[in-house]
Parts: structure tokens; sequence; C-alpha cells
């Protein structure tokens, strides 16, 4: 499967790992590196990141943290990916219903969108994930279980809802790189830089229960989980919104590579951070919207 480079010339996007002792500060760089984020004029420097090759995203749906984490209905998350990986306890989605805050993910902005409808497919010009990888030669691609067709618009079909495909909505991301998850490759080396991934409606736990959603996490993406781990690479797995019972707090986890085992933060993140943090893994140098003001994930890299 190919993906689209846009290359541009020009200094690079990201700066070289400091190795030196920084003068006053008492501050070492380590082999993580240190980038410069470009999301607004007085441009910060984005916290110490690990550089992955791979990013896979994805996004489940309607429950609360503690309906997932410590849940015996899903002993592959707390068996697996929490004792593995990295626990954000204190992640929040930032509005209800759906579609708002998968588009706030993605584009750090819920672009007026106060509801579950259909939008008019490639309405919105404005900067997003997939542009901004495109525009920094790098690749995207979204993978959308029971989607119709390779980059179908439909707005209903079955299990499938565009409601919780965000990139519809813009006309500077190409309708092509919309997969189906028949799609998702079992060479993972052949996976795009950054990717979504989303279950249809059973299996993200909006129709069925828990264990349904984490039998799949379990069926579907094990197998990259694992391989991340030695092959410079993550999963992300999080919610769009709780049941609307426990203040929006939804459960994030972060696994694979440079990821310490069984870290834990505390730290109040939103889908604006997870956006900025995936903009900085990726080192495109541009937030897009509300992401400018986020922060990075810390606190749980090794």
């Amino acid at each position: 499967m190919a993906f689209a480079r846009l290359r541009t010339a020009g200094t690079p996007r990201r700066l070289r790992p400091i190795t030196a002792l920084a003068t006053g500060l008492g501050l070492v760089a380590g082999s993580l590196g240190l980038w410069a984020a470009g999301g607004s004029a007085s441009a910060d420097t984005a916290a110490a990141l690990p550089t992955p090759d791979h990013v896979v995203v994805v996004v489940m749906e309607n429950h609360a943290y503690n309906q997932v984490v410590g849940s015996s209905s899903a002993p592959y998350v707390n068996g697996t990916l929490v004792p593995g990986g990295a626990t954000l306890s204190q992640s929040y989605a930032l509005t209800h219903p759906s579609q708002p805050n998968y588009y706030m993910l993605f584009s750090g902005s819920s672009q007026g969108i106060t509801d579950d409808s259909c939008v008019d497919v490639g309405a919105l010009q404005g900067p997003n994930l997939a542009s901004e990888l495109a525009a920094s030669g790098q690749s995207w691609a979204s993978y959308n279980e029971a989607i119709p067709s390779v980059g179908a618009t439909d707005c209903r079909v079955d299990t499938y809802a565009q409601k919780h495909n965000p990139w519809f909505g813009f006309g500077n991301v190409p309708t092509s790189t919309a997969y189906g998850m028949d799609s998702f490759p079992t060479d993972y080396t052949t996976l795009p830089k950054v990717s979504f991934v989303v279950p249809d409606l059973c299996n993200d736990m909006h129709d069925c229960s828990v264990g349904t959603g984490d039998s799949w996490l379990q069926s579907s993406l094990d197998g990259y989980a694992q391989w991340a781990k030695s092959h410079n690479s993550l999963l992300v797995v999080t919610f769009d919104e709780d049941n609307r019972l426990a203040g929006n707090r939804i459960p994030t986890l972060v696994f694979g590579a440079h990821v310490a085992p069984g870290s834990n933060t505390s730290t109040h993140y939103n889908h604006y951070d997870v956006l900025h943090t995936l903009e900085d893994l990726a080192g495109v140098n541009a937030h897009a919207g509300n992401s400018a003001s986020a922060t990075d994930i810390t606190g749980i890299w090794n």
C-alpha cells in the first residue's frame, strides 16, 4: 500500500538532540532529543519525546475511566496494555456528544460541530493532523471498520458511522486515505507514520459491551502492539467521551517502544494534549487549533 508524501525543502523540521550541559540550567537532553514546536508565535520547546517510526491511535466509545481500567470485563486492557504500557489516569474528553470530540482530537477544534449529524464532506480546509503530516512529507491513513469501500463518504451503513471519521470533513485530506480494517497491514513496517483506527459501532463499545471491545482490541491490534515494543513504534488507545456520568474522564493508554511499563501519570490531559503530543511525536513542526496551547504528555517515557 502506497502513501503519498510531500517533500518540502528548507530547514530541517527537527532539531538535533542536545547532548551538552545546558549552561546555567544543568539540563541534559538524552537520546530522546528535543524538538522545536511551531504552534504559536512564541514557539515553545516540546518535551523530550521519542521519535517513533509508526503511531497507531485507536478511538473507542462512550465509557468512563473506571468502566474500563480495573474492570474484570476488560482482561486484555488490564492484563496487557496497563501493566505493559502507560496509563493516563486523569485523561478527559472535552464535550458531548461524540462527533465534536473526534474533530477536537484530529484538528484541535470542534469546527463548529455540536451534534452527531453528517457533515458536508470536504467542506473544511483548516489544518489537521493529516494535513500537517502531508505538509512535512510524512504519511497518514485511517482504518475504519465496516466502511463500505475505500474512501466511501456514506453517513451510516449498518455498523459504520461517518460521525467517527473527522477526516471526511476536510477537503485537504484525500478520501483515498480512508481504508477499511481489512486493509490494516500484517507487515507493520508498511504502516504510515501516523494512523487512526476506528472500530465499528459494536467493537468500539458504543453498542456492545466492554468485553466485546476488549476482545476486539486483542484480536485486531495485539500483534501490532507487541511488534511496536521492539520496532520503535507506539499504540495509543483512547475514548471519544465518557458515559456522561464521570465528568468526561476517559481511559487513555500508551503502549510500545520507549514507554515505561506500568507507568501512570495523574497529570490532567485532554484531547488537545493528545493531539499536541501526536504532532510532536511525528515532528511536524505545527500544532492545529487549540493544540497550540496544549502540552505534551510526559512522565511515561523511559
